[in-house]
């Protein structure tokens, strides 16, 4: 199905449901009990289309158009109900996953940024690490530095920098979330920063002879940690892609919106910095083995993105995108 075929089978819809949501307002039982399962289904039809448009349009208007419909839809449907914003299972349950599913392009850019940044700091560190260390941080510089002894990174030394990371990733992700209100460009600065440091500290440490000692004492909870910083620059690239493509609404409207579900997606994160900073502080602090390390650190990841996967799917949008496509 092409956009002008998707747009003519789901415009009637998709009035319907601007209608609806503009009458219910902050109070859907005005429509009463008829207009609210009426509203419901809509909504849930509509989130199939926008998860659609997603995967095939995903540069048309049609695409910025549903993504404001269903987040207008949305606020709707669970208006004083407390199950949007304020249950506990929505903000750090499903709804959490769902919302990083909604935004796996902010998602996508954020870990290519990292990913990239970051192997092209360890490409430095590498091949010219006295210019490289220039760009480090002082607290890290003592972990990545050659060990004149001999004796490779101590251990005290190596604790002392994996406490320091996790600091470190923990004020990225929420610096990343909020440099979004700068039109999403202070996300994509702080996130390529932080990715050319992180490459530059591995890259060195490698040339110093510290790069398994850094991987041992850092990989179990950093993985997970990176993780949470794509999940914060997404929030804040969505707050930055609500500015440029505001939709059918104001500026200032679609970046009220997208902040609200931008602030949730950083209140859902909290808990897997806490889960990150227990691995920190009863693993990465003990002399595990490497490859214990990097197992936990896969597993927590894998965990992490798994849920980001198939927990924050629509429920609806296989059979919905599949009867679409046989059209």
């Amino acid at each position: 199905m092409n956009v002008a075929a998707f747009v003519r089978a789901g415009e009637p819809s998709w009035r319907e449901l601007e209608q609806l949501v503009s009458r219910a307002g902050a109070r859907p039982e005005r429509l009463g009990a008829d207009g609210v399962r009426r509203l419901g289904g809509l909504y849930r039809a509509a989130a199939a289309d926008l998860a659609y448009a997603r995967r095939r349009f995903p540069e048309d208007p049609v695409t910025s158009r549903l993504t404001t419909l269903v987040i207008r839809a949305r606020a709707a449907v669970y208006a004083g109900s407390g199950s949007e914003r304020g249950g506990f299972l929505e903000i750090f349950g499903r709804g959490y996953w769902r919302r990083l599913h909604e935004r796996g392009r902010e998602l996508a850019l954020a870990v290519a940024l990292l990913v990239g940044f970051g192997a092209l700091g360890a490409l430095w560190g590498l091949t010219d690490p006295s210019a490289a260390i220039g760009v480090v941080p002082e607290m890290f510089r003592g972990a990545v530095s050659p060990d004149v002894s001999g004796g490779g990174l101590s251990t005290g030394d190596a604790a002392a920098f994996s406490t320091e990371v996790f600091t470190n990733n923990v004020g990225v992700t929420l610096l990343a979330f909020a440099a979004g209100i700068l039109a999403g460009i202070g996300t994509v600065v702080i996130v390529a920063y932080n990715g050319l440091i992180l490459g530059a500290v591995i890259g060195i440490a490698v040339d110093a002879g510290n790069g398994a000692a850094i991987t041992q004492f850092v990989f179990a909870h950093g993985v997970l940690e990176l993780s949470c910083i794509a999940a914060g620059a997404a929030a804040g690239l969505a707050m930055g892609r609500a500015m440029i493509r505001p939709g059918g609404r104001t500026r200032t409207a679609a970046l009220a919106a997208e902040a609200r579900e931008a602030v949730l997606i950083v209140i859902g994160t909290v808990p897997w910095l806490l889960v990150a900073g227990l691995v920190e502080g009863l693993v990465s602090r003990r002399e595990v083995s490497t490859g214990a390390a990097v197992l936990i650190g896969l597993t927590l990841g894998g965990i992490y993105w798994g849920l980001i996967l198939l927990a924050g799917r629509p429920a609806t949008a296989q059979s919905r995108a599949r009867s679409f496509a046989r059209t």
